[in-house]
């Protein structure tokens, strides 16, 4: 008699946490890499944690084809990673700030760039929780030293599970055992936006990114009570596959480490071309207004 045994593999290495305030301040001497991905680099100039690397998000998309926001080849992102001393084996601290210099930082690049990393198969990667903003609010020790920085050679090992691209989200998105979520702000979603068509894609639930954040700052997680409130209100459980998608991949990211890493929900995928991808076919349908379908 011939017996298999199936050995159940966790495939996602990646392991995505949020960090306080206290902990990095507590942590600033160890061994972590400290990544500043505020919008501008005169922001980084004027202030950044000590020991702060600078990295603009901006550095990992290129167009493909035309089409904006997509990722830059693997080979580049692991010159980029290298030169800022990414090592696989050390954890990575991400932080932004709405950017004392420029003033005009949304939060998500702290999303994008944390995402962006355990894409690539950084291991171990932390959000700062409230980013520079609470940091400096809690009067906590700012700099303006350029930190010695190493080159490494970084190799990228792109977990493909994380995420979907668009032939596998036309077959899936409609399935009974998915909840695609549209993390853009609601007049978007319900009308015109920048897109070349209105709306949102046909079964997408409406639910902006910045409802999980305090309003005050948008780096910022609101309570648990508060998200698990949202949840049961939307009604999205534990039981289906969410796919986060918004208009370039980048608001999703907020919400796809949060059910993912913050959460433990069992099945999530982001959906990186979102709306812009979904809406340059000119045989995709859109749906305006706040209803779904």
């Amino acid at each position: 008699m011939l017996i298999i045994i199936y050995t159940v593999i966790n495939i996602s290495e990646n392991e995505v946490r949020w960090a306080s305030t206290e902990w990095l301040e507590d942590n600033l001497q160890e061994d972590i890499i400290i990544l500043d991905a505020q919008p501008n680099i005169h922001d980084y100039i004027q202030e950044h944690i000590p020991g702060a690397i600078y990295f603009n998000e901006g550095l990992l998309r290129v167009p493909l084809n035309g089409r904006p926001g997509c990722y830059v080849p693997t080979s580049c992102v692991e010159s980029l990673l290298g030169r800022v001393g990414i090592d696989k084996r050390r954890e990575v601290v991400v932080y932004t700030a709405k950017g004392a210099f420029s003033g005009w930082g949304d939060g998500l690049a702290q999303t994008m760039l944390t995402y962006s990393l355990a894409r690539f198969g950084v291991k171990k990667v932390r959000i700062l929780n409230g980013g520079l903003d609470r940091w400096e609010v809690e009067g906590r020790p700012l700099s303006k030293v350029f930190p010695e920085v190493e080159d490494t050679s970084f190799r990228a090992d792109v977990h493909e599970e994380l995420f979907i691209g668009y032939e596998e989200f036309k077959d899936m998105k409609d399935r009974e055992d998915v909840i695609l979520l549209d993390a853009r702000p609601e007049n978007l979603y319900e009308g015109q936006g920048p897109w070349i068509k209105p709306g949102h894609i046909p079964g997408a639930r409406s639910m902006p990114w910045k409802k999980f954040m305090t309003p005050e700052n948008t780096m910022l997680l609101k309570s648990d009570d508060d998200i698990s409130a949202l949840l049961k209100q939307n009604g999205i459980g534990k039981d289906k596959l969410i796919i986060c998608s918004c208009g370039t991949g980048r608001e999703a990211t907020n919400e796809f480490l949060l059910f993912k890493w913050y959460l433990k929900y069992p099945r999530v995928k982001i959906y990186e071309g979102s709306f812009t991808e979904w809406s340059s076919y000119p045989d995709n349908p859109t749906v305006t207004g706040k209803n779904p379908r």
